[in-house]
């Protein structure tokens, strides 16, 4: 073990810490130091991305919406010349079998593509805009994740409830990136897309884009790249300091994952991939493991959800090196202006 990581998570009246095992690694060494250097400078947790797929939220499917439109209001308002004639509901996002509309997620996914572009290739709308019209370009993309998210568990808590994919999403504002090494690649792959119960796996790839396993499962076995509605598709080759804890169950053992990925197997060799190449960045590097006994006193799922959805707001992160308190949250009236300062932070310093 390299590390142990204790994450304050704030109930009503007391505080739940969860505990982080950090595995030693390349890439959990580097992972480590940058998580380091991110609680050293007090960077802005993005609190209104953290929980997503649970139901208990007060951000509910209709709230989401709210704010997508909210965003779009803003983004036309704006000296821009791009017009978002669209609107976004809960009767238009989930279908009546309770799944989510890809065709819909995947066009709101469009419009933030078109407005930011991607990383290294900006587009000259987010250029040309300013603060304010920034971050709700951003939002479209953080509230599109989210409400597909959202909308999973929903279904499945209704048709397969012990199936629910609830995670928690430790995300910095202006987190520095660094480049992940040949060594590093050796943690992706098919089965690391399969995700432990208290899993601790690096964030998301910071540019803007789809990986081949979320366009696989948004459009369907039969898709082809070059018919995609949404135009980015990327390999992860840089990371950050941030960091995803799985708090569903591990699937890999069961035999419909086990022919989704074979699946997803043929539909990259169809595609032009090849599915044993490291490089194409494939899953979820894990580095870290909670420990469910220490932090929960059990390991039975159905407890450790119940005990967390009274316990949505992280409050303090501490490693041996470096803590950080986060004293706010995504509620507040302010928040907005408290992100739109923290993103500038970086280009005022």
């Amino acid at each position: 073990m390299l590390d142990s990581i204790e994450i304050d998570l704030r109930g009503a009246n007391d505080i739940l810490t969860v505990y982080i095992d950090v595995a030693d690694n390349s890439l959990s060494r580097k992972w480590l130091s940058a998580l380091n250097d991110i609680l050293k400078t007090k960077l802005h947790l993005e609190k209104n991305y953290c929980w997503l797929g649970w139901p208990e939220s007060t951000r509910t499917a209709e709230y989401l919406c709210i704010q997508i439109n909210r965003s779009i209001q803003a983004i036309n308002a704006s000296n821009l010349d791009y017009c978002i004639q669209d609107f976004f509901s809960p009767s238009t996002v989930i279908q009546t079998d309770l799944d989510i509309n890809h065709d819909r997620m995947n066009q709101l996914h469009k419009y933030f593509e078109d407005l930011q572009g991607t990383a290294g290739a900006m587009s000259t709308y987010y250029d040309s805009a300013d603060d304010h019209t920034r971050w709700h370009i951003r939002q479209l993309n953080l509230l599109c994740h989210e409400l597909e998210s959202l909308v999973l568990s929903m279904r499945k808590a209704v048709q397969a409830p012990e199936w629910r994919r609830p995670s928690q999403l430790m995300c910095w504002l202006n987190a520095p990136r660094y480049e992940l090494a040949p060594e590093d690649q050796e943690l992706f792959g098919i089965q690391a897309i399969n995700r432990k119960l208290g899993g601790v796996y690096v964030g998301v790839n910071k540019a803007v884009g789809k990986h081949h396993w979320e366009v696989f499962q948004d459009e369907g076995r039969d898709s082809r790249i070059s018919e995609l509605v949404t135009t980015g598709l990327r390999t992860q080759t840089q990371a950050a300091g941030d960091f995803d804890i799985e708090w569903a169950r591990d699937p890999s053992e069961y035999q419909w994952q086990i022919k989704k990925l074979a699946e997803f197997r043929l539909w990259l060799e169809r595609n032009g991939f090849n599915p044993d190449d490291p490089g194409l960045t494939i899953g979820h590097p894990q580095v870290g493991q909670v420990d469910l006994e220490r932090s929960f006193g059990t390991q039975n799922y159905q407890v450790i959800w119940s005990q967390l959805a009274s316990y949505l707001d992280v409050v303090t992160v501490r490693t041996s090196a470096a803590q950080a308190t986060y004293d706010y949250h995504w509620s507040d009236t302010d928040y907005q202006l408290q992100q739109i300062q923290a993103l500038n932070a970086r280009h005022n310093s």
